[in-house]
């Protein structure tokens, strides 16, 4: 749906008046966000890995970007039993001005295969349709995905950060080059698209959007990956208005790094803007030594306090032994991101899900399942929009299976001192939900904890055969009351065994979900498997590779009912 520019703005202006209460059109259940793929066209109708932001100005308004494929072509161009990506754009976009009950994907034009729906082979439209982040064609490069999203406020024409000259929504992801683009001399790159005109990017009008920019610097012999941005959102912080960024930059390109190939160095990245995203400084935060003694790192994430302290947190891990334990580390800068405190570590996971023999990665499921990992989280109660009331209270999350095989549980750590000591950890799972990638948010005021996951209700399975039952959960606990968490929303449960993205070999979920909270409640977005359809042929199909007698490989959109592969995000606004 494409709504008029000047329908949106009105729109915006009736719902700014409401700042900074709860988002009106608050829901109780939950409704799918539409990211603009097609549902029943196998390899453009999967979704997986929200980011969902939230204007601490304007709190009916929220982006969210998604790994996806609305833009691509058709399982059925050429080969209907391979299911090719192309140079088309990974990462979705979509925007609710009535905070989360609404969707709606924008239509930009640009290279676009979304036509390209078989038997021929694809040829893209450089004029297509596309409901991806724009411009990216024209610099020779196309999102992958690995989306990052914030708002913060917009500078006036001398740099001067404030809320009232606007807000100003950044979306950072990894792409990679045209083959063509030989000029590009990386593997990849992140880069941050921005938007002044939140209005006119949700109407779909391509001049809206900013052209991407260059954050990481081009190497060839480096991939990045599990990118994350914040922007310093508190009017109170000396440096209101800058925008960070972190990632972790694999230094051995095409080499694998869960666990089936040799250690490949892996430093943790830090970039900082303090221009409003226009140009990016970047350093490195911790070792790059991957070994069996260090083991490497992955999966950052940032916040700032209401007074500007920048606290980055990481897990490192063994690559060449899944089991051993993992440990959380945090580094902190004080000086908006020039220098940094040496890395320290503040607790410890150990692992989750189980050896995939399909493809030697951690499933959560099952065999030939979705992938997992224990990755940490944060969030920092800021006092945004103003920093007022702030307690710079800070949460920590992740999941891990130390009470057990099949047992793994949602874990929570927290300090009151802007993480100088962290107390110990604190379960917040439903009692026979086998908690994976949690989200967590913390209200701006400090006041109430939330946590949004995928609950797994059936043991690990060792063949493709049986159901594999999940759902996304919303929980609550008032700070200092962790002992007691009330569940706020359930899903609805579906079978995994459906989700997958253009790899039908594997399930495909992602790797994390999305929560973001203001003093009266909290949007949570969860990956969801219900609008799957099962496919038995695919099932066997999996089964025959894991018994090394493989099968031909089915073809999806003719030999599978109308829906599979469908994952898809779904969310709501949740009070305690």
């Amino acid at each position: 749906m494409v709504l008029s520019r000047s329908r949106v703005l009105a729109l915006i202006g009736a719902l700014a008046l409401l700042a900074p209460a709860m988002p009106v059109g608050a829901v109780s259940t939950d409704t799918r966000i539409d990211f603009g793929g097609n549902k029943h066209i196998f390899g453009q109708n999967w979704e997986d890995e929200p980011s969902v932001a939230l204007d601490p100005a304007h709190p009916n308004i929220l982006a969210a970007g998604v790994n996806d494929n609305p833009d691509g072509e058709a399982c059925n161009a050429g080969d209907p039993t391979t299911c090719p990506y192309d140079e088309t754009g990974g990462a979705g976009i979509s925007f609710s001005m009535d905070g989360g009950s609404t969707w709606t994907a924008p239509i930009y034009t640009g290279l676009s295969a979304r036509n390209c729906l078989g038997p021929e082979e694809c040829v893209p439209d450089p004029n297509g349709p596309i409901s991806t982040p724009p411009w990216y064609d024209q610099i020779g490069m196309y999102t992958i995905g690995d989306p990052a999203l914030a708002f913060g406020p917009k500078p006036d024409a001398n740099g001067h950060f404030s809320w009232a000259n606007g807000s100003r929504l950044y979306y950072a992801d990894i792409a990679l080059p045209f083959l063509s683009n030989t000029a590009f001399k990386g593997q990849d790159g992140i880069y941050v698209s921005r938007t002044d005109d939140v209005a006119g990017a949700m109407a779909g009008t391509k001049s809206a959007w900013m052209a991407p920019v260059f954050v990481s610097k081009p190497n060839a012999a480096v991939t990045h990956d599990k990118n994350q941005l914040w922007v310093d959102n508190a009017a109170s912080s000396p440096f209101f208005g800058n925008v960070y960024e972190c990632n972790v930059a694999f230094r051995g390109a095409g080499k694998s790094y869960y666990g089936n190939g040799e250690p490949i160095p892996d430093p943790l990245v830090f970039a900082r803007s303090t221009d409003g995203g226009t140009t990016w400084s970047t350093r490195q935060l911790s070792a790059a030594t991957n070994n069996n003694q260090t083991g490497g790192r992955q999966a950052c994430s940032v916040r700032t306090t209401s007074d500007g302290v920048v606290v980055v947190i990481w897990f490192g891990r063994s690559d060449t032994v899944l089991s051993k334990t993992s440990v959380i580390y945090e580094a902190r800068s004080y000086d908006g991101g020039v220098r940094f405190e040496k890395p320290r570590p503040i607790g410890t996971t150990t692992s989750i899900g189980q050896v995939d023999p399909a493809d030697g990665t951690t499933s959560i499921d099952g065999v030939a399942g979705a992938r997992t990992w224990n990755a940490p989280v944060i969030d920092i109660a800021n006092g945004a929009p103003t920093g007022a009331g702030a307690t710079n209270r800070i949460v920590v999350a992740w999941s891990d299976d130390r009470n057990g095989t099949n047992q793994e549980q949602g874990w929570l750590i927290t300090s009151t001192d802007k993480g100088a000591t962290f107390g110990s950890p604190l379960g917040f799972g439903r009692t026979g939900d086998r908690v994976n990638q949690p989200a967590i948010a913390i209200s701006p005021d400090g006041a109430n904890v939330y946590v949004v996951y995928n609950a797994y209700l059936d043991p690990w399975r060792s063949t493709t055969a049986d159901p594999r039952r999940m759902l996304g959960v919303v929980r609550h606990a008032s700070w200092g009351s962790f002992g007691t968490w009330t569940t706020l929303h359930t899903g609805t449960i579906a079978d995994v065994r459906a989700a997958t993205s253009n790899t039908i070999e594997l399930e495909f979920l992602g790797d994390y979900n999305s929560a973001v909270a203001t003093n009266s409640g909290v949007f949570g977005a969860w990956n969801d498997a219900r609008d799957t359809s099962p496919c038995p042929v695919i099932y066997a199909y999996r089964q025959s590779l894991l018994d090394g007698s493989p099968t031909a490989p089915p073809a999806p959109q003719n030999d599978c009912p109308d829906g599979f592969g469908a994952a898809s995000i779904y969310g709501g606004w949740y009070t305690p």
